[in-house]
């Protein structure tokens, strides 16, 4: 069986580099419009959709859905603590933070002010897949995608990151014996028929 991972479109907030976490940030007016213009490629279209119940994602799988989109609360993005709604480039030059780049959080990795590990992240989120039934498309966040794709390459935040997450790509897992694989390169979003 195979899940699709896809980003949910860009808000006000991703434009100025502010961390959003679990702040309920709507998807900017720009990218709605061009979210309408996108559709899933055809082998996809006929998946479950299955969607974090922020604003952002909600949105992004309505457009792009062709039937009805369930909402899964354990899809929540990661809780960012005290990092939540500042800018990466001040965290980052302000050494009191603790923020540091992906590739330095290890799975234990926690934001100050109650953030999620992404080991917390994982284990939130494993379930909901092991509960799939169907190929879906799975609609989220970036950390949430980076937690997944992490156990599926078997990289642990560790050292240069084995992949780049792309808006308006799906990234394909496969089940194997139990796992989570990466199957092939991400699969570009497509122009959406008149």
């Amino acid at each position: 069986m195979r899940i699709a991972l896809l980003r949910h479109g860009r808000t006000d907030w991703n434009a100025a580099g502010r961390l959003q976490g679990r702040t309920d940030i709507p998807l900017s007016e720009e990218d709605r419009a061009h979210l309408r213009t996108l559709a899933l490629p055809p082998d996809w279209r006929e998946a479950a959709i299955l969607s974090s119940p922020l604003s952002r994602a909600r949105e992004t799988a309505d457009i792009l859905a062709e039937g009805p989109v369930r909402i899964d609360p354990a899809l929540i993005e990661r809780h960012l603590g005290d990092w939540e709604g500042k800018r990466g480039v001040d965290l980052s030059a302000d050494p009191e933070s603790g923020y540091g780049p992906v590739e330095t959080w290890g799975w234990d990795g926690r934001p100050p002010g109650g953030g999620e590990t992404p080991r917390e992240v994982l284990d939130r989120v494993a379930p909901v897949l092991g509960a799939l039934e169907e190929e879906t498309v799975i609609v989220s966040h970036i950390n949430i995608m980076r937690v997944l794709l992490a156990a599926a390459h078997d990289w642990h935040f560790d050292g240069d990151m084995p992949f780049r997450i792309k808006r308006n790509r799906l990234y394909v897992l496969r089940r194997v014996t139990g796992a989570w694989r990466v199957e092939g390169e991400p699969v570009r979003l497509v122009p959406r028929c008149a």
